[in-house]
């Protein structure tokens, strides 16, 4: 069990820096087009409590869906040990 935690979490770690690089990539792609409008925002986990900042209305509110969504996951995750007995 521990294993498969282990490597879950690895993977997930991986995944975000992949996502990471590709968001930087596809920024780069649409400057070099000469688009100059850029959107984004960011969502800081501290333990199962979200803080979500951004630069308008629409990305601010699709980022606090996935910090809610974040902080779901955290809590099933944590409680499925002791719920696991």
């Amino acid at each position: 069990m521990d294993n498969l935690l282990f490597n879950v979490g690895l993977l997930l770690a991986l995944a975000g820096f992949a996502l990471a690089i590709a968001a930087v990539l596809v920024v780069i792609l649409r400057s070099a087009r000469g688009t100059r409008q850029v959107r984004g925002g960011g969502v800081v986990m501290i333990g199962p409590i979200p803080i979500v900042f951004g630069t308008d209305k629409e990305s601010t509110k699709i980022l606090l869906l996935l910090g809610i969504g974040l902080m779901i996951v955290l809590l099933l995750f944590s409680l499925l040990p002791v719920l696991w007995r």
